[in-house]
């Protein structure tokens, strides 16, 4: 039935095109905005006249429900726009500053409605038990776990985080009005008034909610580690190409949805052709941008292969890294020989966060590197893996 919908309403199914991503979004917000206020409308008329702060609590979180996707669809309008002089990467991450500014309301209104379901508690007054409240929380139901399946069907479709919520929202919503209409034949067939903790009940799942997606918007918009499974993609593709060596300092730029944009090292070997090597790269970010959907940008670093001698060394502080932390790994191996001392310049890649002072972690690599030939100067440069993945 969702996929007839849609198809009645969308015929390009190309979601990574910016217009068509837009016709989902429109769609998705417009069905939440009349699905909510519906809903709102009903239950606050229900609320009122049988009097239930629970019917009623219930009604105004489908109406911050439809705010909710008003600013969704407003943010997701915005996404779309296309980059400009003061916004060159985009305006993609619109959608996750309208998903915190949802989720600070849903927060505020939580908080209010508990001040309404303890006066409730304080100052009870009996349900009306009503028929008609028990069919209008029935519908709710029926039609939240209707929204909730649009929205998650779409999130998915066009990758949306601010859809993907909504539907989860509307999913909880299908529990929080279950225990209302719970509530409402509890009290009918014992005569026993639970409405105003029930109140509290949904008014604290509300808040739950609200701070739960306060903090997923934050980490969208400080910046979140990219999905494993892309990255490990990104770097078996590279890897794939003949002459491609090897590669390391791959970082994922998320500007929001679909916006993306990729910066790597990839080594080849010194004594290749130049010309063909940067042909083989140009090949590479080209091939990788359309594949992925990203905007990808290749340093190539030629690497030296046949002097045995380096390559021992290379060996040999590899294996000391290793051995300091798994963790750990080196690329950028170059010895600079002389007649008192010698030079060996390598970068080693930590994890986001690591236990050991970079001070201490030089030091520790040196002295080990020392016992090889006390000759040995290392020259390190500590890098830190924005993927947090093992480089391949």
């Amino acid at each position: 039935m969702i996929e007839r919908m849609l198809q009645l309403f969308i015929k390009d199914n190309d979601t990574s095109d910016n217009v068509v991503r837009g016709r989902y979004a429109t769609f998705a917000g417009a069905f939440g905005i009349v699905t909510n206020i519906f809903l709102f409308v009903i239950k606050l008329i229900a609320g009122l006249l049988f009097n239930s702060i629970a019917v009623t609590a219930d009604a105004v979180n489908n109406l911050t429900d439809a705010g909710s996707s008003v600013m969704v669809l407003v943010g997701l309008k915005l996404s779309g726009k296309p980059a400009d002089e003061e916004h060159p990467y985009g305006h993609a991450r619109a959608e996750y500053i309208t998903g915190f500014l949802v989720s600070v309301v849903i927060s505020l209104l939580g908080i209010e409605l508990i001040k309404a379901s303890f006066s409730k508690i304080l100052n009870p007054d009996p349900i009306d038990f009503s028929y008609l409240t028990v069919i209008v929380l029935i519908i709710s139901i029926l039609v939240k776990l209707w929204q909730g399946t649009v929205n998650k069907t779409i999130g998915r479709r066009i990758d949306s985080t601010a859809l993907m919520a909504a539907g989860q929202d509307s999913m909880n919503d299908v529990i929080t009005t279950s225990s209302v209409l719970a509530a409402t034949v509890f009290a009918k067939l014992t005569n026993i008034q639970i409405d105003g903790y029930v109140g509290i009940a949904v008014a604290l799942f509300i808040l739950y909610s609200g701070v739960k997606l306060v903090k997923e918007t934050l980490n969208l918009l400080l910046g979140t580690a990219p999905d494993r499974d892309f990255v490990c993609a990104i770097e078996q593709e590279i890897l794939g190409y003949e002459g491609v060596l090897g590669l390391h300092d791959l970082v994922v730029h998320s500007y929001g949805p679909n916006r993306a944009f990729v910066s790597v090292h990839v080594e080849v070997d010194a004594k290749r052709d130049l010309l063909e090597s940067h042909d083989l790269i140009d090949n590479i970010e080209k091939e990788v941008s359309n594949k992925f959907n990203v905007n990808t940008v290749i340093h190539m670093d030629p690497i030296v292969t046949d002097d045995e001698r380096i390559n021992d060394l290379r060996r040999k502080v590899n294996e000391i890294i290793l051995g300091i932390d798994g963790k750990l790994s080196m690329h950028d191996f170059r010895v600079v020989l002389g007649k008192t001392h010698s030079n060996l310049i390598f970068d080693v890649l930590l994890p986001p966060s690591y236990e050991y002072s970079e001070t201490e972690l030089r030091k520790r690599i040196d002295d080990e590197i020392k016992k090889i030939d006390a000759t040995f100067n290392s020259v390190i440069t500590l890098d830190r893996n924005y993927t947090s993945t093992t480089n391949i």
